[in-house]
């Protein structure tokens, strides 16, 4: 008998499938077991590589990873494992840059899965209590969030997701110079417009990551409208939480769409994995079209393929979730995967934070993330 162990991130979105896929594979293949472990939303995004690697044969990870993994050796390179049919397929069909954010220096070192950007959200029936529409500009979204009906999730690492956003929003694309990560002039302005809006938005929405925030407007008698969190097309599926929630694109800013932070996730097998055949095989099966057509999605999994985006039986089932958000998908920016950004991020995501909580100067946020930056760039992860 052939033992598997592999480890996601505690939801439905990122647990579920996977005990699905391991259970079918298993019964397809009766001398494989595959356990799944689960691990918070926070450390699925800062963990270390090196430690899951050496534990797990199959790990749920996401791309900004990705130079760390290579830095340390830790995955097994797939195109040198999988059909190349398969892999062109994949990236034929990719949502957004998601297969493409997973090769790195040449070796495809995950395959997408899950794809997920941030979306806006929203319940029509208390848009309609308070007399409001959905909001379609910057602007309105302000307006919007003056009546209290607004929440974000406001977080150290949604924060600085979302200053990326606002900075590609002024034309600032970030770490376009190497010793900066956001250029003064926009930099200063979008702090200022994320720091307003999320001190208008609902209690506590500082203390929220994207599924608390999901949660709330789910639950809500009040707040009507999120205008960007990590999508969770599970939020969207009748029965799943006490409202069912509508989602839609970003609204504008000067005219254009904001053009959130691709995130997602990728399965990797671990270098360390002692049955890469078999492990290999359960890969290619989770990502193929047919099983994230059917099984995955349909056991609650958020599919990185796009033809299951695209299918009329999965966008039924989940309000639309996926054609409603396809664009803003198709539209989100690719954060940098250096060795050493995942401890970076995690240094940046708390100087912005501390800002909004507390205000201060913005040039000096700025300055403190170039300091971080410099530092986690020479000491890679």
């Amino acid at each position: 008998m052939t033992e598997l162990k592999g480890i996601t991130w505690n939801h439905t979105r990122g647990y579920l499938p996977m005990v699905a896929t391991a259970q079918r594979f298993s019964e397809l293949h009766p001398d494989i077991t595959i356990t799944w472990h689960k691990r918070s939303l926070q450390e699925f995004a800062d963990f270390p590589l090196p430690d899951l690697a050496a534990r797990f044969d199959l790990m749920v990870i996401d791309h900004p990873s990705m130079g760390e993994a290579a830095h340390h050796n830790l995955l097994l390179p797939l195109e040198a494992h999988l059909p190349a049919a398969f892999l062109a397929d994949q990236a034929a069909n990719s949502v957004s840059a998601s297969h493409s954010s997973y090769l790195y220096e040449g070796h495809q070192l995950a395959l997408a899965i899950d794809a997920a950007t941030p979306i806006a959200g929203y319940r029509p029936d208390l848009l309609q209590q308070a007399n409001a529409t959905l909001p379609t500009t910057w602007d309105d979204l302000l307006a919007l969030a003056r009546r209290n009906l607004v929440t974000v999730p406001a977080i150290p690492i949604d924060s600085l997701m979302n200053l990326f956003m606002l900075t590609n929003a002024l034309n600032a694309e970030p770490f376009t110079t190497a010793d900066e990560v956001i250029v003064k002039p926009e930099g200063t302005q979008a702090l200022q417009l994320l720091r307003e809006l999320v001190q208008l938005s609902a209690p506590g929405s500082t203390d929220r990551n994207p599924i608390r925030t999901w949660q709330l407007l789910a639950d809500s008698t009040t707040v009507a409208y999120c205008p960007f969190a990590y999508g969770y097309s599970n939020y969207s599926r009748p029965g799943y939480a006490a409202n069912t929630l509508h989602t839609t694109n970003l609204v504008t800013f000067n005219n254009n769409p904001l053009r959130s932070t691709l995130g997602g996730a990728g399965l990797a097998v671990s270098r360390s994995c002692k049955h890469q055949e078999q492990a290999l095989a359960y890969a290619q099966f989770v990502a193929s079209p047919r099983t994230q057509q059917t099984l995955y999605t349909e056991s609650g999994g958020q599919p990185g393929h796009r033809s299951a985006w695209l299918d009329a039986h999965l966008n039924n089932a989940t309000n639309n979730f996926f054609t409603n958000t396809l664009d803003t998908l198709d539209n989100a920016w690719v954060r940098p995967r250096f060795p050493g950004f995942i401890n970076f991020q995690d240094e940046a995501s708390n100087l912005v934070h501390a800002y909004l909580l507390n205000g201060g100067s913005e040039s000096q946020v700025l300055n403190d993330m170039n300091i971080a930056l410099a530092k986690h760039r020479k000491q890679p992860a």
